[in-house]
């Protein structure tokens, strides 16, 4: 068992003369997999099979649907909750070439997993989700990390890298046939002028002889002058390409650079499909020199309606967005956290940035307390009472929180401390904590701008983004093509509206004003009637929260408005709407108090 489970299998191949998916005839199967530690214990798993039964990938363009060996519409929570302490989870991609000719993708992966059953000696906990959003169908798999006595589940490395590969390949085969030498050197002859790492490219390096490739005529071998004629066809396009240079007739050097760059145009060809599948499905198309492609934070804002939202690696958790920009771009942002994006969704107006170098409120904090590079939490103490701004009064609590803050800076090196009541502070500690916490997880730096789409923003009672740009009188940033065009049109139709409803007016020269304080007196508005109605469902009275009062309460949820997400905090008698902010969500369910503004709740603690 320290070779895991399926080592019987991996012996009894011979793995020094491969693997039998190279024999000849053998129809080839991509399996990709991964294991994530932990999986039920952080959320990962979730998240996980929440985006693998996204929308838009059936074969009919619906939600997918999670089947297992025995249901046809398996019961995920069930599975998330059979799986929450397992050490790991399980993670595969099954993708056979000819899935499209299958008769039924879903009886081939039962079939799959009832063989890797056999060879690993144990049932196994698995559910799975059949993709059609791609030019080849595949299945996403998830194993729970136990076997059916309990035990952790340990599979042999070189089962896990070939032997389900190799069990994959034999039922395709077994239900196809074996592949045809036609049929062989059809799929050859379409990967000739593919700008992406093919089959003759592995094949060719494979031969090399220090990148060098002889591929001179050979007449008495009729089989090696077809595969001849393949490869100089192939080698005619890399030379093209830069990627193989002809030194004497039938004598080729391949570039030390011919696979990473293969990889990486077809990885960048499968980024501008999707981003033209995503627009179509928008209605609109657009020049792919139009597109913007980041492989990290962008350096300067993006602001854009999402278009797409998919898994980054689907293997994992991160998130992809696709952008249609204001500045007429559209751009493909990866690995996003999907903590951060959760409340993104198609439709979305957000903010896309580099990652926060201003630091923390905390940082600034006890930079602001420290006296000749000493700060203390006693005098940090006897400061928060002075001030009495700490909401609940929990002033140990709120000053304990700015220690733990330097005792993880501790351990990365950035401060020291003396004693319980001094901690020694570089000049530049605000600088070096915000470094610190990007390189930790220096991801982009995202906002959600409106969940509301323009059509919904231009008829909203609410304050809307779309409002907020009407005040700042910015439109410079709108490039009249794309999105940009659109925004402005929407920008128009606000204004048409808000004059309509007496919260602006036109001047005899064409100029607008408009309402005082518009942005506080829409939002206020739409608060009441959000307010209410959900008066009517809870059967207690609504109150409003003015600027500046002190609210406590039990937070009980959250509400979506126009003007932004509000969190609902009731009391026996009557219940409010607040400005939410993320540290809302770790209190729900549980008594809070907290000094409201306009602008967000300043501060929460819970009772």
């Amino acid at each position: 068992m320290r070779r895991g489970r399926g080592a019987t299998f991996v012996r009894a191949r011979n793995l020094s003369n491969g693997w039998s998916h190279r024999r000849p005839g053998s129809r080839r199967v991509v399996v990709k997999s991964r294991s994530v530690r932990a999986a039920g214990r952080n959320g990962k798993a979730a998240a996980h099979l929440r985006y693998i039964q996204r929308d838009g990938t059936a074969r009919d363009g619906e939600r997918g649907r999670l089947y297992s060996g025995t249901e046809d519409r398996a019961d995920g929570d069930a599975f998330l909750d059979r799986g929450c302490d397992d050490r790991h989870q399980f993670r595969f991609i099954v993708s056979p070439e000819d899935a499209g000719n299958l008769v039924d993708l879903t009886g081939y992966t039962r079939d799959l997993m009832a063989q890797v059953e056999a060879d690993l000696g144990t049932k196994l906990d698995w559910v799975a989700v059949n993709h059609h959003n791609t030019g080849h169908s595949h299945v996403h798999i998830v194993v729970n990390g136990r076997d059916d006595l309990g035990e952790d589940l340990v599979i042999n490395g070189d089962y896990l890298a070939n032997g389900i590969r190799e069990r994959a390949g034999e039922l395709v085969t077994l239900e196809l046939g074996p592949v045809t030498e036609i049929e062989q050197r059809r799929k050859l002859v379409a990967e000739i002028n593919q700008d992406r790492f093919t089959r003759i490219d592995r094949a060719m390096l494979a031969e090399a002889n220090d990148r060098f490739l002889d591929v001179r005529h050979e007449p008495d071998d009729p089989r090696g002058q077809a595969d001849r004629t393949l490869r100089l066809r192939r080698l005619g396009k890399l030379g093209d390409m830069g990627l193989a240079t002809e030194h004497m007739s039938g004598v080729w050097e391949l570039s030390e650079r011919l696979e990473p760059t293969l990889r990486e145009m077809g990885e960048r060809g499968d980024i501008i499909r999707t981003m033209q599948k995503a627009l179509r499905a928008e209605g609109v198309e657009r020049d792919p020199m139009s597109f913007a492609i980041h492989d990290a934070a962008p350096a300067l804002p993006i602001v854009g309606r999402v278009i797409d939202k998919h898994l980054s690696d689907e293997l994992g958790e991160e998130l992809t967005l696709v952008v249609d920009g204001i500045d007429g771009r559209t751009h493909h942002v990866a690995g996003m956290d999907a903590a951060r994006v959760a409340e993104t969704r198609i439709g979305s107006i957000v903010e896309i940035g580099p990652p926060d170098s201003a630091g923390r409120p905390s940082d600034r904090a006890i930079a602001g307390m420290a006296e000749g590079g000493i700060y203390r939490p006693s005098r940090h103490l006897e400061q928060a009472r002075f001030e009495g701004r700490v909401p609940g009064g929990d002033y140990d609590g709120f000053v304990a929180s700015h220690v733990r803050r330097l005792e993880a800076l501790r351990r990365a090196g950035i401060v020291e401390r003396i004693d319980a009541d001094q901690w020694r502070i570089p000049e530049d500690f605000t600088s070096r904590a915000a470094a610190h916490d990007a390189g930790r997880g220096g991801r982009d730096n995202i906002r959600v701008l409106s969940t509301f789409d323009l059509g919904s923003q231009v008829g909203a009672d609410g304050a809307t983004w779309l409002d907020r740009r009407l005040v700042g009188g910015v439109v410079s940033d709108l490039v009249p093509a794309g999105f940009g065009e659109q925004v402005r049109e929407a920008i128009e139709q606000r204004r048409e509206r808000l004059i309509e409803q007496g919260d602006a007016v036109r001047r005899p020269d064409g100029r607008v004003s408009y309402r005082r304080n518009l942005i506080a007196t829409l939002q206020d508005r739409e608060v009441a009637r959000i307010g209410a109605d959900l008066a009517a469902t809870k059967h207690m009275p609504f109150r409003g929260a003015a600027d500046g009062e002190t609210v406590s309460g039990t937070f009980t949820g959250t509400a979506q408005l126009s003007s932004g997400k509000f969190a609902i905090v009731e009391k026996s008698h009557e219940f409010t709407l607040v400005p939410w902010r993320p540290v809302v969500d770790r209190h729900l369910g549980q008594e809070v108090t907290g000094v409201v503004q306009w602008i967000g709740v300043v501060a929460v603690g819970a009772k």
